[in-house]
């Protein structure tokens, strides 16, 4: 498939990536010097998003690509990166505690290169405070540079001081970076990166830039390279994946991408995530439930359920709309689990309003929410409104929906008992004990005892104990495998 127009100068140059991969080789033969005989170990941590997990993984992957081995003890680490999220003021305070603390780290290793990147050193404000306040950190790169990671620990390495890089930009796409994934058999597939809504509360288009869709071509390679490897659960990721497509010159849109992956041969599962509401077409809804390798799951955020919080949150829908499609997804996938986020206290928004939300989410029957107290980001539209609602009242309206959200879930998980799910088993929940933990298709999670070696497989299950959150089981053929 020809390449859109439109997407060509949204493509970081195959020159400039190859220059990235010479920086990598160079600082292999530096960092030998420079630690030897000892292996350089670098620490990452992500905090935030599964994009922002998507990013770390490549920012590992660059890593080992120039000789780093990877490590999960911070005092052994001499390469220390934090990969930032901006989304919540808690997310931030996180950050700068554990920025905070990697002071002592470089007292006692001068040598240890401290780095923070990600979405929180997008914000000028945030670089500005690192810059002033944390003279121990080396270097600070924005979320438009990640590419150039080599060639920012080159520079370091070289012994330059003090790096911030940080442009300002709308974004763009830089194919074939490498990746160590934090799994064998569950993988994050980006198929755009940025956001053009600007939801009232949201900071994320403004540190990730706008909209820009990965060419198909592309996206189907790399799908069909991670099903080769073995991955079994492949989740595409996007801020809005409704949106898909429409920086291209074509009339490709996310229901196409959905058929052709849907397409490919193997044994594995599709997820995907955010879809916002207002791109959410029924085309959409038809051709998941059409598409066996789909799961039967729709993260779909809501976030209020009062028109006029709706509109002073700019998110391009009403209730009513919201609850169409609800209906309408329920009506073509009679088994769908719908999960949502909401945001409880928006500036302005009364307890009448609030009430809105929770019939909202009586009429919806969620299997799980993620709720969240309003939390001002700088440089929103929202953080300007007035906001006459203490603190102490949102958390009174935030249990009073939880306590909610909890009796639907109880319900929906009694509801299970005694049927069948398909499950991918992802892990022994306590070392030596032969309890697995695994999620159905509708993304429940389910305990059950079987042997260690169907980790990465999946397995039919059977509902024996529905618990609010969860469910327990035994393996549907149970007899068959002793267990």
């Amino acid at each position: 498939m020809p390449e859109n127009n439109k997407q060509r100068n949204k493509l970081i140059a195959q020159e400039e990536l190859e220059k990235q991969r010479e920086y990598a080789e160079l600082n292999g033969k530096l960092l030998v010097a420079r630690f030897y005989p000892k292996q350089p170990l670098a620490y990452v941590r992500t905090f935030g998003c599964q994009g922002n997990v998507s990013d770390g993984e490549r920012l590992k992957g660059m890593l080992c690509e120039m000789g780093f081995e990877l490590t999960e003890k911070l005092e052994d680490s001499d390469l220390v990166l934090l990969n930032t999220c901006a989304i919540r003021e808690h997310a931030e305070d996180r950050v700068f505690g554990n920025v905070g603390a990697l002071k002592h780290l470089k007292e006692s290793k001068p040598g240890v290169i401290i780095a923070l990147c990600g979405c929180m050193m997008q914000q000028e404000h945030i670089a500005e405070k690192i810059k002033k306040s944390y003279s121990f950190v080396d270097l600070v790169f924005g979320t438009h540079v990640i590419h150039k990671l080599p060639e920012l620990v080159f520079r370091i390495v070289s012994g330059e001081q003090r790096i911030f890089d940080l442009p300002d930009s709308d974004g763009f796409i830089a194919e074939g970076l490498p990746a160590r994934r934090d799994s064998k058999f569950k993988a994050w597939l980006p198929i755009m990166y940025g956001c053009n809504n600007f939801c009232s509360y949201c900071v994320v288009p403004f540190v990730r830039g706008r909209e820009r869709s990965r060419e198909p071509d592309a996206v189907i390679k790399e799908a069909k390279e991670l099903i080769a490897q073995g991955y079994k659960e492949i989740t595409l990721l996007g801020q809005n994946v409704n949106s898909y497509g429409k920086d291209f010159d074509s009339d490709i849109e996310f229901s196409n991408l959905l058929q052709r992956l849907n397409g490919i041969d193997g044994d594995f599962i599709i997820r995907f995530m955010t879809s916002n509401p207002k791109d959410c077409t029924r085309k959409l809804l038809d051709t998941m439930a059409v598409s066996d390798k789909v799961a039967k799951h729709l993260h779909l955020p809501f976030q209020s359920g009062n028109n006029r919080v709706l509109e002073a949150m700019n998110r391009g829908y009403s209730r009513e709309q919201y609850l169409e499609l609800v209906a309408y997804a329920r009506k073509v996938m009679p088994g769908l689990s719908i999960t949502s986020d909401v945001i409880v206290g928006f500036p302005g928004e009364s307890y009448e309003e609030f009430r809105d939300t929770l019939s909202l989410v009586e009429k919806a029957e969620f299997t799980s929410l993620f709720t969240f107290i309003f939390s001002a980001r700088e440089g929103t539209a929202a953080a300007a409104l007035p906001d006459t609602i203490g603190h102490a009242e949102k958390v009174k309206w935030f249990k009073e929906l939880t306590l909610l959200q909890e009796r639907i879930s109880a319900e929906r998980t009694a509801a299970m008992k005694g049927k069948e799910f398909m499950v991918l088993c992802e892990k022994e929940i306590k070392k030596g004990e032969s309890i697995i933990s695994g999620r159905t298709e509708g993304n429940v999670i389910i305990e059950f005892p079987a042997p260690l070696d169907v980790i990465g497989s999946f397995q039919n299950v059977t509902v024996t104990e529905p618990l609010t959150w969860m469910v327990k089981g035994v393996l549907a053929n149970t007899v068959e495998n002793g267990f």
